[in-house]
């Protein structure tokens, strides 16, 4: 099982979330928002575990955390991986979009500097702008857009640059989700949850509900769920082989 894009640092009680996946042997990418939170959620990965911690700086709040690009910068050297990274362009937070551009620019010239790094991408209402900044760092690494909302032409467009695409049981519910989806390349598709910010049966989606987002993809490719599960599995490790 994969949850390629959790807050575990963020769950009410992370240690017990952690130790969860643990014994469930779930690959979990634990994504941050600030590079602060990087040191305190990096301590959640027991020994023997499969989790890997994501350095970050969330889009929204970008204007209030630009501050902290040093230390980003301090700790990109020991980490492949970077989420969750990225632009929001809803009202409440385009107002802050000069912030939001120069953090994700320097993330990107960062991640470039270093030879690339893996990055969990927050595209909410600004999938072209994310696009073009990826345009102009191409060496920066492999995009992975954590639910993807744009529309079809930015999906062929986001293809055509070879980002990746993770998927969780609440955006695979939409018909437009589910239609975008459909439209994916199947080897660069991964699943996630994005809990506990999302919702399954009520309650705050945990990273084994990824299992629900398997279902549904199998349900959507026609395929049994074992085959789905193979392929995900293929895509992980074709993604970290050079790790």
């Amino acid at each position: 099982m994969i949850d390629f894009h959790a807050h575990l640092d963020l769950y009410p009680d992370p240690i017990a979330v952690a130790k969860e996946c643990s014994a469930q042997g779930i690959y979990v990418l634990s994504v941050t928002t600030t590079p602060s939170a990087w040191n305190g959620t990096s301590a959640l990965v027991l020994p023997g575990s499969r989790i890997s911690t994501a350095l970050g700086l969330h889009p929204q709040i970008a204007h209030l955390r630009r501050s902290e690009l040093g230390l980003f910068d301090t700790y990109l050297p020991d980490t492949p991986y970077v989420g969750e990274i990225g632009l929001d362009g809803a009202p409440e937070f385009k107002k802050y979009w000069d912030d939001q551009i120069a953090v994700f620019e320097h993330i990107l010239q960062g991640c470039n500097r270093l030879g690339g790094r893996i990055m969990s991408i927050h595209s909410r209402r600004a999938t072209s702008a994310v696009l073009d900044r990826l345009e102009a760092f191409p060496h920066s690494g492999v995009p992975i857009l954590h639910w993807f909302t744009g529309s079809r032409r930015e999906l062929d467009r986001a293809i055509s640059l070879n980002c990746w695409f993770s998927v969780g049981p609440a955006m695979l519910i939409a018909a437009k989700s589910r239609e975008l989806v459909s439209n994916m390349p199947r080897e660069r598709i991964l699943t996630e949850t994005d809990g506990p910010f999302t919702q399954v049966d009520g309650r705050s989606a945990m990273p084994w509900d990824a299992k629900r987002a398997v279902a549904q993809l199998a349900d959507l490719w026609k395929i049994p769920v074992e085959k789905v599960d193979q392929h995900l599995n293929s895509n992980l490790r074709q993604l970290t082989s050079d790790l």
